[in-house]
């Protein structure tokens, strides 16, 4: 099988098995969340290394526990790549210390498809496979969902150069177009502000943390144009908020919310990071 070169095991994560699964099981066990009886659809979920974000992370991801999930898409900003517009792996499988996951190839020729009718463009233009990518966004969420769901799952890694709003309601239309009747999860992988004071941080997440709540992917990309809140996956939340919509959500919450200084006590710089669900 043809994998990814992981750029991040053992330096984002722990790099052994066992110290990974620990680690990952600390981070969900840890996490108080109400029980949901809702269908959820899909979450948000930060994407820093594991030692700043986990236990925000496990807000999320424990709250999916106990779904049934075949496949699942990781829509996340492209920190590196400029390949495209919209970006996917060009190999087969992901592996982490936990095992391998496999990339749905027949779901990522359709969503190519799908987004290729959308927004009017070639399909080698509409979602551009690369291969040896060093994005940390897809695979810094996979061994929570490993630990989570075992390896009955497979994936659809997006990353997204373009945030703009019409690519982003695109991709959460044709999300839903090829997930519709599957037994599926969507992961918006985001972190919130970045670098600035904790308290300034926490008003500029709060307002960001607010339009997810609301269940409105425009005023996510609002909040982002106008300065109010950040977020660097702004266009993957919003495509994230648009496909669970049109599968029939209709509520999104926001469980959890904290910043790297809570970890790290360096208050002066920190990043913001939130968990929340769709259902």
């Amino acid at each position: 099988m043809d994998i990814r070169p992981s750029p991040i095991s053992g330096h984002w994560y722990p790099g052994h098995s066992a110290a990974l699964a620990e680690s990952v099981d600390e981070f969900l066990n840890a996490a108080q969340v109400s029980p949901y009886h809702q269908k959820i659809v899909g979450v948000i979920a930060p994407h820093a290394g594991h030692h700043y974000s986990g236990a925000v992370a496990g807000y999320a991801f424990q709250s999916v526990r106990g779904l049934e999930i075949d496949t699942i898409a990781i829509a996340c900003p492209s920190h590196f790549h400029d390949d495209g517009a919209l970006i996917t792996s060009g190999h087969e499988a992901y592996e982490t210390p936990l095992g391998i996951v496999a990339v749905d190839q027949d779901l990522v020729e359709e969503l190519r498809n799908e987004l290729a009718k959308l927004l009017n463009k070639d399909k080698s233009e509409s979602l551009v496979p690369i291969r040896c990518d060093q994005e940390h966004a897809i695979e810094i969420e996979l061994p929570f969902l490993q630990r989570v769901f075992g390896d009955g799952f497979t994936l659809i890694p997006i990353m997204m150069r373009d945030q703009s709003e019409r690519i982003s309601q695109a991709l959460g239309g044709a999300l839903a177009k090829i997930l519709r009747g599957k037994k599926a999860l969507i992961v918006g992988s985001s972190d919130l502000s970045h670098f600035y004071p904790d308290n300034i941080a926490k008003q500029l997440d709060k307002e960001m943390l607010k339009q997810i709540d609301a269940f409105d992917p425009h005023g996510v990309l609002k909040t982002e144009e106008e300065g109010r809140g950040f977020a660097c996956g702004h266009g993957a939340i919003a495509a994230t908020l648009w496909a669970a919509r049109d599968l029939g959500a209709t509520h999104a919450k926001v469980i959890h919310h904290a910043t790297s200084g809570d970890v790290s006590g360096e208050r002066s710089k920190v990043v913001g990071y939130g968990a929340a669900i769709i259902w």
